[in-house]
């Protein structure tokens, strides 16, 4: 934390003008913003929640680290360039550029706020779970500091500022995990490389004390006998022997369980068993696995091109060609980042099985360097990862804030610096409260959703109005209305009332397969239906996304403006 404050503010002493504090003056290199944009786009979700659903649900979860990245390879395609082109400072900017309407711009900014509330609200939970792991303070205290930290950085030095750290912090992050994960494969490799793919659930390797931090419902498959301090199905043990039947049983806040060597794990209920196998191969786990599979694949893919949070550092670059160089080597640095994760779950699978129990699968990163290592190198390796989970939240968190606040400043306050800071304020503390009143979900199902929602709404936006000069307002609004509705309506019935059962549960939990394509219907057949809404000015808007930099119109050397 201290690193970060000072790293802003040092981008302070450089931030002087509105340009400065909203794009960094358009003056960032390749490299440095595609560090930058590593920092950003690996939140909590992908230091934490990744390793956390591999080691409950195995090769399924692949499919997110796999889709975040190639999310890129489709902004590379088909956005990234043309975006910077535009000259737009935000989303709601490029909205309102391309279709001359201030409805579009403004319906696009109630999106980019609801999209960057549900993505800051699980960084802000994932902080206090870590915080909680590591000092057993409250919850709310870790996410606290978080919004704090971000608060000065974003209030300091704007988007110049934030750049700076969010470069600084993908590099701690890709050490954070990289170096443990050395000490944690020599560990294993000196245990006799034992392999989780046996054809039998998970079980205690020795006997071992589960801390159960809050109340939890768990399933029992074969009958054990247990040490039990704490409440244990309603009553009260201080280090009893507690035998637990086959079914479901409830164990209190704060509860302790040891369990004999060779005992099965049991699963928080709702949690499938899988065997070894089962965990390794794809398509188990989940209800209506299939369908599951493909929507979360359409969301990871198409989601990144909706982010605010991204698309924004494309428009702090020089020019389309840096646009295009960042996105490549963004493709690079995430790829690389992307192979701990599994690691992490797959040992988690092995050494911290007693995660599936107490349903803090996330907290498998944070666990193994300590189960593994032992001693003073593990609380060091330790130290390290928790650096690196702070990292992930503080530079997520910062990308969000600064994306969400220049959209409240600029389309519901009056502009300009000042404007900004307030929003800042209001871009931190809305999603903090929501963090600490909504129930507790896996940090990467929110961040998957939040995937949803940009998928359903930005992404046929972009692509339609980049690349399809009929698209109209009346179009353009109704696709937005018809997507963005509908995925913010399953997200909230996930987040208020969930989980759900059957298709009602999967269409809910994974509803980019039906919204997305329902959007870009709705988006395709209005515009067909309202040939007089195509915006007057579209063949200029249009020469101007696709017309490359050195070319002048009038001139023979002309650049787009700011």
């Amino acid at each position: 934390m201290v690193a970060t404050i000072t790293v802003g503010a040092f981008g302070l002493r450089l931030s002087r003008t509105t340009s400065d504090f909203y794009v960094a003056s358009r003056t960032v290199s390749p490299l440095w913003n595609a560090s930058a944009i590593g920092g950003e786009y690996l939140s909590a979700a992908s230091f934490l929640g990744v390793a956390g659903l591999i080691l409950a649900y195995g090769a399924d979860m692949l499919w997110l680290p796999v889709g975040w990245t190639g999310g890129y390879l489709v902004l590379l395609v088909l956005v990234s360039a043309p975006l910077r082109r535009s000259g737009a400072y935000t989303l709601p900017d490029f909205a309102e550029a391309r279709l001359e309407s201030m409805t579009v711009r403004r319906l696009a900014s109630v999106l980019v706020v609801l999209i960057g509330w549900l993505y800051l609200m699980p960084q802000f939970q994932s902080a206090g779970l870590v915080f909680r792991t590591v000092t057993g303070a409250p919850s709310w205290v870790g996410g606290l500091l978080v919004a704090l930290v971000v608060m000065i950085n974003v209030l300091s030095g704007g988007m110049r500022s934030i750049t700076f750290v969010q470069a600084f912090q993908y590099w701690l992050k890709l050490t954070a995990l990289a170096l443990p994960a050395v000490f944690l494969l020599v560990a294993w490799q000196g245990n006799g490389r034992p392999s989780p793919g046996e054809d039998a659930p998970p079980v205690f390797a020795a006997a071992t004390a589960v801390a159960v931090g809050a109340d939890v419902s768990v399933r029992v498959d074969r009958s054990v006998r247990v040490t039990v301090t704490g409440q244990v199905d309603g009553r009260r043990a201080r280090g009893e022997q507690v035998t637990l039947a086959p079914g479901t049983h409830t164990f209190g806040h704060d509860s302790t369980v040891t369990f004999p060597a060779g005992a099965a794990v049991p699963h928080l209920s709702g949690t499938p068993v899988l065997t070894g196998h089962e965990w390794a191969l794809p398509l188990h786990g989940r209800e209506h696995p299939l369908y599951a599979t493909y929507s979360l694949i359409l969301a990871t893919f198409l989601g990144t091109m909706g982010l605010p949070h991204v698309l924004v550092r494309f428009y702090t670059n020089p020019d389309g060609r840096a646009a295009r160089r960042t996105t490549l080597v963004v493709l690079s640095l995430l790829g690389a980042f992307y192979l701990l994760p599994a690691v992490y779950g797959a040992l988690g699978r092995l050494y911290t099985p007693e995660l599936l129990m107490t349903g803090r699968t996330d907290a498998v990163v944070l666990t193994l360097p300590g189960r593994l290592a032992g001693g003073t190198a593990g609380e060091l390796l330790g130290a390290l990862v928790l650096a690196g989970a702070f990292a992930a939240f503080l530079s997520t968190s910062s990308g969000l804030a600064v994306s969400v606040a220049g959209v409240i400043g600029q389309d519901m306050l009056r502009g300009g610096v000042p404007s900004f800071r307030v929003a800042t304020l209001l871009a931190v503390t809305v999603p903090l409260g929501l963090a600490t009143a909504a129930r507790s979900l896996s940090v990467a199902d929110v961040v998957g959703l939040a995937f949803a929602v940009a998928a359903s709404s930005f992404c046929p936006l972009l692509v339609l109005g980049i690349w399809w000069r009929r698209l109209t307002t009346s179009g353009a609004i109704a696709g937005l209305l018809a997507g963005g509705g509908l995925a913010s309506g399953a997200v909230i019935a996930v987040i208020t009332g969930g989980p759900y059962a059957g298709w009602t549960g999967a269409l809910l939990a994974q509803p980019a397969a039906w919204t997305v394509p329902i959007s870009f219907t709705v988006m395709i057949v209005v515009s067909l239906l309202t040939p007089g809404r195509v915006p007057p000015g579209v063949a200029r808007t249009m020469v101007r996304l696709h017309a490359p930099e050195t070319l002048d119109l009038n001139r023979g050397d002309w650049r787009p403006r700011d």
